[in-house]
């Protein structure tokens, strides 16, 4: 196999290019206590909190950051049990980042924070994968897809697939087969049989919490804070195999909207250290 040049590998380590992952800040365990401190206030449970505080961190591409937050959610656990449940949640969560985020983070992300978990606890993580698809069950992941689909974007929901079509063929294609059919939507065994189900909600504060850290894609967030509104309008909320959201339908109002996007934000803030998102910042190289 051929060598890269010192040249070449110097170029790609280079700081400007910001190769690393980012460091927890000072700041973030504070952030995150805030947090969750407002959350109980708000009657907010954990799950929600959790989430978009994964979510987020995910997007800042931080594992450190993901270690504090899951120290900080487990500091009162009070069995290995809940320990379990709170890991088995947060890489569920940082799975479906791939979707908004893409998966270079969540490999980076997911990869760091097993390795900083105790023992016991990846001892106890379910290995069994939930997303394989055959001849038996692809007409199931397509439906869950279109379901999650109109859940979210009705009564727009084929116009969008058109507009999208029009940009390319497969777009919409990929799109609602393969992310909100085969990694949005939870097969059925998730939180029932093994893992963490992250449920038709908690989808949603994912997908604000990346889009709004991300920055740059404002239509997107928009459509994700409606997506979230409308699983309890359309009451999705409480189909089958969901799992109930404590303060979720609050979060779908405007208070709690707001309240969702200043808690990414002050996530941001903190993990960026003044300098915004890490998620796309621009490259600057040192005048020589």
């Amino acid at each position: 196999m051929s060598k890269l040049s010192a040249t070449l590998k110097a170029l790609i380590s280079a700081p400007f290019a910001r190769p690393n992952t980012l460091p927890a800040s000072p700041k973030i365990r504070s952030v995150y206590e805030r947090l969750r401190q407002e959350a109980f206030a708000k009657n907010v449970g954990s799950p929600a909190w959790l989430t978009l505080s994964t979510a987020a961190t995910m997007t800042m591409n931080s594992p450190e950051s993901l270690t504090e937050l899951y120290n900080l959610a487990t500091t009162s656990s009070r069995d290995k049990a809940q320990s379990v449940e709170t890991a088995e949640l947060m890489r569920e969560v940082g799975l479906k980042c791939i979707g908004f985020n893409g998966v270079p983070r969540t490999i980076n992300c997911l990869g760091a924070f097993r390795a900083s978990l105790p023992s016991e606890v990846v001892s106890s993580l379910s290995t069994k994968p939930t997303r394989n698809t055959s001849e038996k069950n692809i007409s199931e992941i397509l439906s869950r897809g279109e379901g999650l689909w109109k859940s979210i974007y009705r009564p727009f929901d084929e116009k969008l697939f058109s507009k999208l079509a029009d940009s390319h063929p497969d777009l919409p294609v990929f799109i609602v087969n393969h992310e909100y059919g085969a990694l949005f939507a939870d097969p059925q065994e998730l939180g029932h049989v093994n893992g963490a189900k992250v449920g038709r909600v908690l989808t949603s504060i994912v997908a604000v919490a990346c889009l709004r850290a991300q920055t740059g894609v404002g239509p997107q967030v928009t459509s994700h804070v409606f997506g979230l509104r409308k699983a309890f309008e359309d009451e999705s909320y409480k189909a089958k195999g969901e799992f109930a959201v404590e303060g979720g339908e609050w979060l779908a109002t405007d208070e709690g909207n707001l309240w969702l996007l200043n808690s990414v934000d002050s996530i941001v803030e903190a993990l960026g250290e003044g300098s915004g998102t890490s998620f796309a910042p621009g490259m600057v190289k040192s005048k020589l």
